[in-house]
């Protein structure tokens, strides 16, 4: 779903950051995209509800996971061929043949547009407790598998002062900014848990925050 060339490093967002963002993203096959520029393009354009309705919500299932192209409906009505809705007009197919009269088929690829592509839908949410070992403070905030440590962290609100002069650690030893939790030894294990049947929510690993003072001035600290 990718345009052609090499694809930029795009952050990971999570279902929740998806739905709640306050701008029109959706995502499709672990893609999230920003529609801004699109609704902007072509404004008051009545095909385009179909997609303002489904603004906050993964569309995967309007794609073919192979290939990467919509799925194909055909209108009952007229034999038409047109693409799953909320790609197509709901009620009706959005034809996938260039028209005579100059509007643009809603199929134009805007999943294919680099503009729009903004990040990554993680296939690996987790849980992440956080821990001031001076003052106590703790926090829990979602976060995604597949992102460095650094990021991961900032992700908790208000804690960013901490983090700058702050060292984290997991079992006694300083994380690596820049790996994932899982190369920092921080393994996931809600899978393994819910297959017991226990709530990961009881279980959820914690990263402790050392004053640097304390932590030792050799310690990498969370940029």
């Amino acid at each position: 779903m990718a345009a052609g060339g090499a694809e930029r490093r795009l952050r990971y967002l999570t279902t929740r950051e998806v739905a709640e963002a306050g701008r029109p993203l959706l995502s499709a096959l672990g893609r999230v995209y920003d529609l801004g520029p699109l609704l902007r393009e072509r404004r008051g354009g009545v095909t385009l509800a179909p997609l303002l309705a489904a603004v906050g919500t993964d569309v995967s299932r309007c794609f073919d996971p192979e290939s990467g192209d919509p799925l194909p409906r055909v209108e009952p009505r007229t034999g038409q061929t047109g693409s799953r809705f909320p790609l197509g007009t709901p009620g009706g197919s959005q034809p996938l043949a260039p028209r005579s009269d100059g509007v643009l088929p809603l199929h134009a690829a805007w999943w294919r547009d680099p503009r729009l592509q903004v990040g990554r839908l993680t296939a690996a949410p987790r849980l992440l407790r956080l821990c001031n070992a001076l003052t106590g403070q703790n926090c829990v905030i979602e976060v995604c598998g597949e992102e460095p440590v650094g990021a991961a962290l900032r992700r908790a609100r208000g804690w960013q002062e901490q983090l700058e002069k702050y060292t984290a650690c997991y079992g006694g030893v300083p994380l690596n900014p820049h790996l994932s939790l899982e190369q920092n030894g921080i393994p996931d294990g809600t899978s393994e848990l819910r297959s017991l049947r226990l709530d990961p929510k009881d279980f959820i690993p914690t990263v402790f925050l050392y004053f640097n003072d304390d932590a030792g001035s050799d310690s990498e600290a969370l940029q």
